[in-house]
């Protein structure tokens, strides 16, 4: 099969979405145009320096002419002019990646610190975003807490994702392959690690894909091998640590199984399988003694062999 994803420019990533070569029309004309007036002005400016030297042939001018109306129009005219076309050219370019087609296919996306959830009309909850090619894809999103903004360099969409609200974008993806998400509005400590993957898969690929389980458990994988995973999918290495003692937003995870603790309300608790669930789909109803109330939910996003498999990894770490 021919590939349709065109290669990248010195400034620009392939191009790898439907969107993505008219975005880099427009950019490259503006880039252009900063070619042209630069070179004509940097000229001008050189060859002036060299006529307009002071010299004994060239005493300081005397003239009291001022200005040139013909010379005023051209400049203000002309750059009026581009203006314009870059405004209704980008506007289009906007209007085409904001307005899905009718037959696109919805995916929910909700963003939190500092992990990406994309849920599909079948229920499944992904931290990777898993799209066919050749399919319009309509991306509905939110967020949990702070701004963040959605943004795949190689299809060219970009879009806030906004606490309280909605906002959408789309694309079309060409051909299979990765591509890279990532979080482009800083949304605090770990905004650096906030990326994660699309992967564009055949037709017939994502059919058999979503039918069996984007994220299950590969076949004959250790539990808790697939839950250490899961802890990098899901971003709670961003907030708790593997290591004894290591404080970050949470606590460590060493040794975390049948720990006993404190919570804020000086409630004790044993972190056993139900603890540790609770913790994670309901991370509010017992926050430890010493740190913030700083936990999303993971509530809908996580399934029972997920959990399984994060618990069998948390074992492990003694």
């Amino acid at each position: 099969m021919e590939s349709t994803t065109q290669t990248g420019s010195f400034w620009m990533p392939p191009q790898a979405s439907t969107n993505a070569a008219e975005v880099d029309s427009l950019f490259d004309f503006i880039m252009d145009l900063n070619y042209i007036f630069f070179a004509i002005i940097f000229a001008m400016t050189v060859y002036f320096i060299v006529k307009y030297k002071k010299s004994d042939e060239n005493p300081i001018a005397t003239s009291d002419f001022d200005h040139s109306t013909l010379w005023e129009g051209a400049w203000a005219f002309i750059p009026l002019i581009l203006c314009f076309i870059v405004f209704f050219w980008g506007f289009k370019v906007f209007l085409n990646s904001t307005v899905a087609p009718d037959n696109a296919m919805e995916i929910n996306v909700t963003a939190q610190k500092w992990a990406w959830s994309f849920k599909y009309d079948d229920g499944q909850s992904t931290s990777d975003l898993y799209v066919p090619a050749g399919q319009p894809v309509k991306l509905i999103m939110k967020s949990k807490d702070v701004l963040h903004s959605f943004y795949v360099p190689d299809f060219r969409v970009k879009s806030d994702v906004i606490p309280g609200r909605y906002t959408t974008v789309w694309f079309e993806a060409l051909e299979p392959g990765k591509h890279t998400i990532f979080c482009t509005e800083y949304c605090g400590r770990e905004h650096s690690g906030m990326y994660r993957k699309v992967n564009v898969l055949s037709p017939e690929d994502f059919a058999k894909k979503k039918s069996e389980g984007f994220e299950g458990r590969p076949d004959g994988q250790d539990p808790a091998v697939w839950g250490q995973q899961l802890y990098s999918k899901y971003g709670c290495n961003a907030c708790h640590g593997l290591k004894d003692g290591e404080v970050k937003v949470g606590p460590s995870f060493y040794g975390i199984y049948n720990r006993k603790g404190e919570t804020t309300t000086g409630e004790s608790y044993v972190a056993n399988e139900e603890y540790i669930r609770e913790s994670i789909m309901e991370p509010m109803a017992k926050i430890v003694k010493g740190y913030a109330p700083a936990m999303p939910s993971f509530k809908g996003q996580i399934g029972d062999d997920q959990m399984d498999a994060l618990i069998a990894f948390m074992k492990t770490l003694k």
